[in-house]
């Protein structure tokens, strides 16, 4: 599953925020956004899952343009994780991974206990099994971020979306979570706060800033000095992680450079 994003602007209250992007992610890829806070990743995704509907530009997955596509059709090929989740009336853990099949399911025609089991193999894979009768609203902000992980993952779609899918998430999980992705037959594009995450979890880098894609590459090539420098304004040590040969930023405290 191919995602094409081709000269995406979009703004609001008539400020440009999202400013002619455009952009591949290869079939297969695990492609990671990475750029400062406000510099337009969420606004992004969401022009790419349809909360938003660009000034100009278009999206395609495998060719098709999504503005085409109903909402439907959409969650076929494309699963989506949001960074906000705000849910205005509770349900069950259960039930709230089972939204994630609701593309899936026919009238008179659906195997619910097929659908359960793929629900209850999700909440096992991202370890929620045992949740699935708690209240969604009762749980910590990470149980509820693996939840919403377990949601996109039922829906199994090719291509999955996910906006800082770690947020909330202590750093044992956090590692899990990238793990169970990483190892999904997906095509997956994210955004990632974390530089060390997503230098060890991506084969692509996107550095975004100010609403422009400034540069592309793998996480040798992107997670440098100077690079890390202009797109957040610190210092750092790049070394390499011997386990996995990929980028370790090591960030410089201010006061170590006096």
């Amino acid at each position: 599953m191919k995602l094409n994003v081709e000269n995406i602007s979009y703004s609001i209250n008539s400020k440009l925020i999202v400013d002619g992007v455009s952009l591949d992610v290869e079939e297969g890829a695990f492609v990671g956004l990475v750029g400062p806070n406000g510099c337009g990743k969420s606004t992004l995704l969401k022009n790419i899952y349809k909360v938003y509907k660009p000034d100009s530009g278009a999206v395609y997955i495998d060719g098709k343009d999504i503005s085409r596509m109903s909402n439907k059709e959409t969650a076929h090929e494309m699963s989506v994780m949001q960074q906000e989740n705000n849910v205005e009336f509770d349900m069950t853990v259960f039930d709230m991974v089972m939204l994630g099949r609701y593309s899936h399911q026919k009238m008179f025609s659906t195997d619910m206990l097929k659908e359960g089991n793929i629900v209850k193999d999700a909440l096992a894979e991202v370890g929620m099994s045992g949740y699935e009768e708690r209240s969604f609203l009762s749980l910590s902000g990470g149980e509820k971020q693996r939840t919403l992980v377990a949601r996109a993952l039922v829906q199994q779609a090719d291509l999955i979306i996910l906006d800082e899918p770690t947020n909330h998430l202590d750093i044992g999980y956090q590692y899990q979570i990238m793990n169970i992705l990483k190892n999904q037959d997906l095509t997956v594009f994210s955004s990632i706060h974390d530089l060390n995450i997503a230098s060890c979890y991506c084969d692509r880098i996107v550095l975004m800033k100010a609403g422009k894609i400034v540069d592309f590459g793998t996480p040798e090539e992107m997670f440098v000095p100077d690079k890390i420098r202009e797109l957040f304004g610190v210092e750092t040590q790049v070394n390499i992680n011997p386990y996995t040969g990929r980028p370790n930023i090591v960030f410089i405290p201010a006061e170590a450079l006096k």
